[in-house]
């Protein structure tokens, strides 16, 4: 593989596995521990707005990057959710809804990927103002990412071994309603994939 000009897709890729080291301090019951991996769920997230800048500023966008921009994403994501039901943290709801959003949205995408189109860029799929704006538009991808990196660093610091048990309660309540937040937004950027898949089946 060329690694230079697949920077791109190689940060994408690492960032999983920065998650997954991550989610699996959390069953190291040490503060250090629980620190880092705070730490390393704001740096996975934040690799998330890296692999695109680097892929726009070294021309290294491709179908098989978007493709594998998403991946990423599905799994961090997903890894994060399912750990926290797991860990009683969270309802099962909440991985339950997000795998279910992700297979309904990236089967409707891969059908858009084989008329050559792309979830974001100039080839969206999205057709619609609207859509575009809330699917493919920087400002809700973004502020999608910030809602579930506020949501997780939240959760995984309410558990923080030693932390004030008053603090907790309340870093726990804010953490649980920005996990709503977050999931009922990844719901509704989901609408629009659905709403405007009626044509690619035409």
């Amino acid at each position: 593989m060329d690694i230079k000009n697949n920077t791109a897709n190689i940060v994408s890729v690492s960032r999983i596995f920065i998650a997954f080291i991550a989610i699996g301090l959390l069953y190291v019951h040490t503060t250090t521990a629980y620190i880092w991996s705070v730490s390393l769920t704001i740096i996975a997230f934040a690799m998330d707005g890296v692999d695109g800048y680097i892929a726009r500023k070294y021309n290294q966008s491709s179908e098989w990057g978007a493709v594998l921009d998403i991946l990423g994403d599905r799994i961090v994501e997903m890894s994060y959710w399912i750990a926290f039901a797991v860990m009683g943290w969270l309802n099962i709801l909440f991985p339950l809804i997000c795998v279910a959003r992700a297979f309904t949205t990236d089967g409707i995408r891969s059908i858009a990927l084989s008329k050559g189109m792309t979830p974001f860029g100039e080839k969206s799929m999205q057709s619609t103002s609207w859509g575009k704006f809330i699917c493919a538009s920087k400002f809700m991808r973004v502020s999608y990412a910030v809602a579930k990196v506020v949501a997780f660093v939240l959760l995984i610091t309410a558990y923080i071994p030693g932390l004030n048990e008053q603090a907790a309660d309340i870093i726990r309540l804010i953490a649980i309603i920005s996990a709503w937040f977050a999931i009922t937004f990844c719901v509704v950027r989901a609408i629009p994939v659905v709403a405007e898949s009626g044509k690619l089946f035409k």
